[in-house]
């Protein structure tokens, strides 16, 4: 076949190749007359086509499938002969005549946008290169390249593509011999008659010439080992087989091949020498214990906390009179000791083991405040409220806390591991001789606390980018510096390259065992997509029952090439081929349990550098962060859909002058003129997880001291939550105790012109296979672009898990995909938690659609998992071991602990400088009303959307709500519809649900009701430029306008009309654990104000005391700070050092100095 254009020209403007469904459904609607069709490759079947017709504003579709004989058919409607046709070109004039069979006749090419293809064509640049980079010449692991640049043409198309490329770049071919004249010479000697091609011989030949010298090598490494073990063996061999001059191609190979052959019985008579001799030294000579090859990993000393016991105004009495606490936890030993400390030196202390503490109750608004429940006697508990020295301060100790009940537990497999995440853009030179402070998250931004970072990360994933090394020995090189900080040898798991662009997986040892179905690949995202100097390597595996996805990408520079990353993303999410191949249907961000995307992203701030390099000198990094156009990208909807990522809190990564953090270069000089590169935060990590599993990121930074590249090295660090690979104690399922999934009803709204019918596909690890649902029995739209498809039970399969335990069901997750009958191909997929689906009774599910990383629907249903009745059984995660404690029901009685004053309506962690978040410097909105909370899953830190004041960034440290299920893909709302509530009062709080309340209850209903018109916000006028940020800190930043529906990218409209569309029959159900997006701001409320009003007047004096000493020194402008990092009692505040100080907001040297001089004097 002949292909698209049937011939060696260019292919036809209506061919399309591989446009999406959804953009080709755009680009028909755009042309609006029946009869308009275009061509694009099939999403559903590989070297298949799909004919997409416009008739009466719907779009219909037909497939054009190849048969055995590679020819093209058109399946078309009962009763019309089948016409097969050498090319596509040919199939389409057939079609362009009436009566053929298809709706109607083919009358207008849609073509192609010729502006992008040649605009794409130009890119040669791709940004801040002239020319890429060629593929690295080093001796990697897993291949270099010896020849650069694209695949020939001509007879090297023959070429198979297994055999003409690598995931690294191309091979070293002899691609001279197929462009030169040679090939020519050979083709005519075997047309005269020749047997032999010998220009082809010594291509070969000199392409193999290297091999020559390391198999050289190879033999003289092994005679040395042989002479080891058998002193009398045969010296030589190698030099006997070392390579004469001056042989000819045809000689080079024959003695290639004998070298070959000896190196490989060379290899298995050492093997034979070796095992004799240690057997004789065995025998000869008196056992002794074998000594490990590698130490033991660092044991954690015992670490100890300076903490309060927290009082509440329930016993006035204390108010003043602040216990003083010490914990001492020995992860070793299994135990805390809590010292009480007496005014007359008398301590008073006891001691907890690790199975005496039965839970840590995180206070969500007092970021410092942990409450600990102890066991006191059989069946009773005693709880106490503890405030430490900072928010720091507390998640070491649950970090130290949860690794003693990990480290002590009868559980043969972990329920928690902890995941460290770095990438880096080296800018092609060698790394510094230590890279300890970016392996140990030590730098600026949310950074470990000290005792954490002694504590080793179960798995290392490590991206670079313009990595100039070979494989083996950055492999080397890391495996040292973990060996340097943690005392352990980690195994590699997986290394995968492409180019410079690599990745590496390391494990400790202990999990070696548990890691299985290792997958790597890497797609090329440089020139035309067939350079590597740009794109993203992957690796996935299954750690026991949990798939686990990691992705390193470096994608397009230039702060004018926004579209073109954006493409570069949604190539990667579809091309990369990772995770179980029988999820192909699905992109890669639902194939896994936890899914992390890193790297060199590029995405660079819109804003004057001028005006960058001010707020930057200020620490004002929200202004920044407002016009970071990855931000801006994923508020759109257009890339990273329901990605989270951590605050950012550390300034711009690039581009800084090499061999210093303190300046940034902007202005690089290239051929074609000076080029401005905006200091940016090119080098990011984002990840995306199942809904209800547990994955909290406890550090997200960048060093400050590596400072070889114009990048700075980012990390992060993740505790997350992985399953067994489940073994039912009661034995296989009888059919009498099957667990089934049924479902009642399921609908779906979803974009698309087209009218033709749906079904359902059903996937999951705990299904054998999968299983399809029968068509759509009923469908509407009141909307040209939304149609409304619905299944009742009949239609519906019903689902029989391989295994019935609740232990085991709980874990699981369905993946499904709603396809077209007309195409078979996708129109959106979704993935379900059964967690919340386990009952005698139907929940009901919402959750949003999606395809090709774009959102394009919803659907909702309700279903039930049937458990039997004995095998319920179930227990407790480690991860479900620490909850959240919202303080409101104390609050809403006004029995606020005394600790809180200063956090209740603006928490800020101490582990950053104050920025322009802090609220000190930015009104805050006061906390949000009181939601009943039926889900544990609270809402991620990211994407958070512009039309609300951002959660993570206002709040630096945001806590996941309970079991730390926080993970957005249930709230299909979420983002959308860009709206503003109106600003109101927050509603009293009366009380919240006990946390056995909150454990098993199901997702939310369905989306709230629409808003009234008249408080959407009004679209921005076409082609109208947004302000640039320009406000100052006092002044407040508004939020950034958004595109209402029918913007000029429509980015928004998807889920507005899927939930318009949803409500009309429906109606909106109060929603259980989610109230849709968030409101824009309500008022701000003071906080001395709100303490008065929660605690009296009389709470307010306990902190008094502080007040009146920083009066008395002119100093009080600390007082807030000092307060709020909970060091509102003098007594207590004897202990604050210089650090604690710098935390608190007091960095004048000459301050510090007149605090701890006037605390020293009252001593």
């Amino acid at each position: 076949m002949a292909g698209a254009g049937g011939g060696a020209g260019p292919p036809p403007g209506w061919y399309h190749r591989d446009l999406s469904r959804a953009a080709a459904e755009e680009l028909l609607a755009r042309a609006g007359r029946d009869g308009s069709f275009l061509v694009r490759d099939s999403e559903s079947v590989p070297g298949a086509f799909a004919l997409c017709l416009l008739f009466q504003k719907h779009v219909h579709t037909y497939r054009i499938l190849p048969d055995e004989d590679d020819f093209l058919a058109v399946q078309t409607s009962q009763g019309v002969p089948v016409r097969r046709f050498q090319t596509l070109a040919e199939l389409i004039a057939l079609y362009l005549q009436p009566n053929q069979g298809l709706v109607c006749a083919l009358l207008f090419p849609v073509e192609r946008d010729k502006d992008r293809d040649a605009a794409e064509e130009r890119d040669y640049s791709d940004g801040d290169d002239e020319k890429p980079p060629l593929p690295p010449r080093c001796g990697s692991s897993s291949g270099c390249s010896a020849a650069g640049g694209l695949s020939p043409a001509g007879p090297a198309a023959a070429v198979p593509d297994g055999a003409a490329e690598s995931p690294n770049g191309p091979l070293p071919l002899p691609h001279e011999y197929l462009r030169s004249a040679q090939y020519s010479l050979d083709l005519a000697g075997v047309q005269g008659g020749a047997t032999s091609l010998p220009h082809l011989t010594r291509a070969l030949g000199a392409s193999c010439r290297r091999l020559h010298s390391e198999v050289d090598k190879v033999l003289a490494g092994l005679e040395t080992l042989a002479k080891v073990f058998d002193p009398q063996s045969a010296p030589g061999v190698g030099r006997a087989l070392q390579q004469p001059m001056g042989q000819g191609g045809e000689q080079e190979l024959e003695t290639l091949v004998l070298k070959l052959s000896v190196l490989k019985d060379f290899l298995s008579s050492i093997e034979k020498k070796a095992l004799k001799a240690l057997q004789e030294m065995s025998s000869a000579a008196p056992s002794t214990p074998l000594q490990p090859l590698s130490r033991k990993a660092k044991s954690i000393p015992v670490q100890t906390f300076e903490v309060k016991l927290d009082v509440t105004l329930g016993d006035l009495t204390k108010i003043g009179k602040s216990q003083k606490y010490t914990l001492s936890v020995d992860v070793e030993g299994g135990k805390l000791v809590v010292l009480k400390k007496q005014r007359d030196t008398q301590e008073d202390w006891n001691t907890f083991t690790h199975d005496k503490i039965r839970q840590l109750i995180k206070s969500q608004r007092v970021q410092n405040k942990l409450g600990i429940v102890f066991e006191k006697e059989k069946d009773k508990t005693q709880r106490k409220d503890f405030v430490f020295a900072s928010a720091r301060k507390r998640e070491a100790f649950c970090q130290l806390l949860q690794l003693m009940k990990n480290r002590h537990s009868h559980q043969d497999e972990p329920d928690m591991i902890s995941i460290f995440i770095g990438t880096w853009n080296m800018g092609g030179v060698p790394p510094p001789k230590s890279i300890a402070s970016w392996v140990t998250s030590k730098g600026l931004g949310k950074t470990l606390e000290e005792v954490s970072v002694a504590i080793a990360h179960d798995i290392y994933v490590l991206g670079t980018q313009e990595n100039s090394l070979g494989d083996k020995e950055w492999v080397d090189l890391l495996r040292a510096a973990l060996k340097d900080c943690t005392d352990l040898e980690y195994r590699p798991v997986a290394v995968q390259a492409l180019w410079s662009i690599k990745v590496v997986v390391l494990v400790k040892p202990e999990h070696e065992n548990r890691i299985s179905h290792v997958s790597t690949s890497s797609v090329k995202t440089g020139i035309a997509n067939t350079l590597g100097n740009k794109g993203a390597v992957g690796v996935s595996f299954m750690f026991n029952g949990t798939s686990l996805g990691f992705v390193n990408c470096h994608l397009t520079s230039g702060s004018e090439k926004t579209a073109r990353r954006n493409q570069n993303y949604v190539d990667i999410l579809r091309l990369l081929s990772l995770g179980d191949k029988q999820l192909s249907a699905f992109d890669i961000s639902l194939r896994f349990t936890h899914l992390f995307w890193f790297g060199d992203l590029n995405y660079r701030l819109d804003m004057d550098i001028q005006e960058i390099l001010n707020y930057i000198g200020r620490r004002e990094l929200e202004p920044l962060l407002r016009v970071d156009q990855l931000n801006l990208e994923r508020e759109k909807h257009k890339v990273f859909l329901r990605f989270g990522e951590e605050e950012i809190t550390f300034p711009p990564t690039y581009r800084y002058e090499r061999g210093s953090r303190d300046t940034y270069v902007w202005h690089k000089q290239k051929p074609t003129g000076v080029r401005t590169n905006v200091p940016s935060w090119c080098d990011r990590i984002l990840w995306k997880s199942y809904p209800e599993t547990h994955i909290n990121c406890n550090a997200y930074g960048c060093t400050d001291d590596i400072v070889t590249s114009d990048h700075s090295p980012v990390f992060a660090s993740f505790e997350v939550g992985v399953t067994s690979q489940f073994v039912s104690k009661k034995g296989l399922s009888k059919s009498s105790e099957q667990a089934h999934i049924e479902f009642e009803s399921i609908e779906a709204i979803v974009k698309t012109s087209s009218r033709t019918k749906f079904f359902i596909e059903f996937y999951s690890t705990c299904l054998e296979e999968f299983k399809k649902s029968f068509e759509n029995d009923a469908q509407s739209s009141d909307n040209i672009n939304f149609l409304k498809v619905q299944w009742s039970s009949r239609q519906l399969p019903t689902l029989k898990p391989i295994l019935s335990d609740i232990e085991y069901l709980q874990d699981q997750h369905l993946l499904l995909t709603v396809k077209s009958l007309d195409g078979y191909e996708s129109y959106g997929e979704c993935v379900i938690a059964l967690k919340s689906m386990i009952g005698s009774t139907a929940q009901q599910f919402l959750t949003f659609l999606s395809h090709r990383g774009e959102e394009t629907g919803n659907i909702r249903g309700s279903m039930r998992v049937r458990v039997p009745a004995e095998r319920l059984g179930t227990r407790e995660r480690l991860y479900e071991w620490i909850s959240i404690d919202k303080d409101e029901a104390a609050a809403g009685k006004g029995k606020a602990p005394l600790g809180a004053r200063a956090t209740q309506d603006c928490a800020r962690s101490s582990t950053s400088k104050p920025t322009a978040a802090d609220p000190s410097t930015i009104p805050k909105p006061a906390e949000e009303p009181e939601q009943s909370s039926t889900i544990p899953t609270p809402r991620p830190p990211a994407p958070h959307r512009r039309d609300e004041p951002a959660p993570s960034r206002a709040k630096a440290e945001p806590e996941p709500l309970h079991n730390s299920f926080n993970n957005p893909a249930y709230y299909v709302l979420e983002g959308v519809p860009h709206r503003r509530r109106p600003s109101s009062p927050p509603a009293p709080r009366d009380g919240s649900s006990s946390d056995e309340d909150a454990l098993n209850l199901p997702p939310p209903d369905f989306p709230p009701p629409p808003l009234p018109r008249d408080l959407a916000e009004p679209p921005l006028p076409a082609g109208r430029e947004e302000p640039r940020p320009r406000h100052g800190p006092s002044e407040g930043l508004p939020p950034r306008p958004q595109p209402g529906p029918g913007g000029a990218d429509g980015s928004c409209s998807v889920l507005q009309m899927a939930k318009s569309l949803s409500e009309q029959e429906f109606g909106a159900p109060p929603r259980r654990g989610h109230d849709g997006p968030r409101g824009a701001a309500f008022h701000t409320h003071p906080i001395r104000e709100s303490i008065r009003e929660d605690l009296g007047e009389e709470a307010v004096g306990a902190g008094g005391a502080v007040g009146v000493w920083l009066r008395a020194l002119g100093l009080q402008r600390y007082e807030q700070g000092l307060v709020h990092n909970g060091w509102d009692d003098l007594e207590f505040l004897s202990d604050i050092t210089e650090e604690d100080l710098e935390e608190a907001g007091v960095r004048d040297p000459g301050h510090k100095r007149v605090l701890l001089e006037s605390l020293q004097l009252r001593k």
